[in-house]
C-alpha cells in the first residue's frame, strides 16, 4: 500500500512577498557596491562595517551580508578572520593577468563602439576626460579615478554588446578598487598626449583601428608605474598606503 503524500503546510502570501522584497534589495544592494567598486569608492584592504552600510543605504543588515557574500564568492571581496569582509587586493602577477585579459576585451569593445557610438556619447567623453585632467591637476584622486572608469564605460556600453560589457565590468569590479593606489606614487603618464585623446579623435573619425590601439596603449602606459608599485608592495619594499 502506498505512503500517503503528507499534507504540504502552505506559508501565508505575505511570507513569499517577504521573500521576493528581500530578494529586491539584495539585488539593489549588489548593484549599488558594484558601481561604487568599478568607480574607485572603495580602496583595496577596506573592511566594510555592515551596520553603517546598512543605515547609509536605509535597508536592514540581511540584504547587506547577502549583497557582501555573493561578492565574496566572486572574488572581488575578502572574508578575513573573525567574520571580516574587505575589499581584495591584486598582486602584480594578478593584475598584469587581468590586464592582458582587459586588452582583448576592451580592446575588441572599443572597435565596435566606434561605429556604433553616437555624438552625444562622444560630447560625454570629453567631459569625463576633462574631469580627470582637472582632478589630477587639483590632486582630487578619488574624484580622478571616477572620472577614469566613467571615460571607460560609457565606450563599452557604446558598444551595444551586453554580454561582452558584463565580462569587462566583472573585471573592473576587481580593477576598480586598485586604482586609488594610482595616486599620487604612480599618477599615469604618456609618451606624448594623453591616450584618452586619441581615444577620442579615433571615435569621431569612426575608425575602429585606431580607437582599439588607443584604448590598448592607455592601459598599458597608463599602468606602467602602477605595475613597479605593485612590484615593491609584494616584495614588502614600500607599504600599500603611505602614512
Amino acid at each position: 500500500m502506498d505512503t500517503p503524500l503528507k499534507t504540504r503546510s502552505f506559508e501565508p502570501p505575505e511570507a513569499d512577498m517577504a521573500l521576493v522584497g528581500r530578494d529586491n534589495l539584495t539585488a539593489r544592494v549588489y548593484q549599488e557596491l558594484r558601481q561604487a567598486l568599478m568607480e574607485g569608492r572603495f580602496r583595496p584592504g577596506h573592511r566594510f562595517k555592515i551596520r553603517q552600510l546598512a543605515q547609509s543605504l536605509g535597508v536592514s543588515e540581511t540584504p547587506i551580508r547577502e549583497a557582501l557574500m555573493q561578492l565574496v564568492r566572486e572574488r572581488v571581496l575578502d572574508m578575513q578572520a573573525a567574520r571580516s569582509i574587505a575589499v581584495a587586493r591584486l598582486t602584480s602577477a594578478q593584475y598584469q593577468e587581468l590586464r592582458g585579459i582587459r586588452l582583448l576585451l576592451e580592446g575588441f569593445a572599443a572597435e565596435q563602439a566606434a561605429t556604433r557610438i553616437t555624438d552625444s556619447a562622444i560630447a560625454e567623453l570629453r567631459l569625463h576626460h576633462q574631469a580627470l585632467a582637472d582632478a589630477e591637476r587639483d590632486g582630487e584622486w578619488r574624484k580622478a579615478v571616477e572620472a577614469n572608469w566613467h571615460f571607460h564605460n560609457t565606450i563599452y556600453r557604446a558598444a551595444g554588446m551586453p554580454e561582452l560589457l558584463g565580462m569587462i565590468e566583472t573585471i573592473w569590479l576587481r580593477n576598480g578598487p586598485l586604482l586609488n593606489i594610482l595616486y599620487p606614487r604612480a599618477v599615469p603618464t604618456y609618451r606624448d598626449r594623453h591616450q584618452h585623446l586619441n581615444v577620442i579623435d579615433g571615435l569621431v573619425a569612426r575608425d575602429p583601428k585606431a580607437v582599439k590601439q588607443a584604448i590598448q596603449e592607455d592601459l598599458m602606459e597608463g599602468g606602467s608605474k602602477l605595475i613597479e608599485l605593485l612590484d615593491e608592495i609584494d616584495e614588502g619594499k614600500v607599504p600599500l598606503y603611505p602614512e
